[in-house]
């Protein structure tokens, strides 16, 4: 018990510092680097607290996808970043102003847990036992039948939004050679092919 205690802290503690270095450092390839850390470390601690299928989802999408999608478009893109901080302080009321509504809501939510501590309680919540369920199965059980419609509708907009992507960046350029597959499979060795007879002892 100790020893889980002692992790809890330590990746707490190392994803809260790497979720500061995010926001504060001045490289955006470091930032990109501590936001991968801090990624890690919060799937360590989904693993303490036995969601291992979170944490691999974790790991794969945002450090193996988004992370790293991030961090090449921030090294290929030639972006005066010293020019987008110019107008930082603008925005700081707008910004002071959300930071202030998101720590009074912090505080009622803790204040309610302190008032009452019985309302987790009587909360509903439809976990199978262990003895079971692994966390995967039972995950999957609970998407695939209760949020089936919703999981379905997600993968819909995903889809909408990757064509859309797609069909935004299509350019269709004449002066760009374009690989055509047809031609390619309908070509016959005649046409590209011609052979000629050397007569031997000739001058080459």
């Amino acid at each position: 018990m100790i020893i889980q205690a002692l992790a809890f802290y330590l990746f707490s503690a190392v994803a809260i510092a790497a979720g500061v270095m995010v926001i504060s450092a001045r490289n955006p390839v470091h930032s990109v680097l501590f936001l991968i850390l801090a990624f890690f470390n919060s799937a360590a601690l989904f693993v303490l607290m036995g969601a291992e299928f979170l944490a691999m989802i974790l790991v794969v999408v945002y450090v193996g996808a988004v992370a790293v999608l991030f961090l090449f478009v921030v090294m290929m893109l030639d972006i005066n970043f010293v020019e987008l901080r110019q107008g930082f302080l603008q925005y700081l009321p707008v910004g002071t102003l959300i930071g202030i509504i998101l720590l009074l809501e912090l505080v009622l939510i803790f204040g309610g847990w302190v008032a009452a501590p019985e309302a987790a309680a009587n909360v509903a919540i439809e976990i199978p036992p262990p003895a079971e369920l692994h966390n995967s199965a039972a995950l999957g059980r609970v998407l695939y039948t209760k949020y089936i419609y919703l999981f379905q509708a997600a993968g819909m907009i995903l889809l909408i939004a990757m064509i859309g992507a797609i069909v935004l960046t299509l350019r269709a350029r004449p002066d760009v050679r374009r690989q055509r597959i047809a031609s390619q499979v309908a070509r016959r060795p005649e046409d590209v092919l011609e052979i000629k007879k050397v007569p031997s002892g000739g001058a080459g």
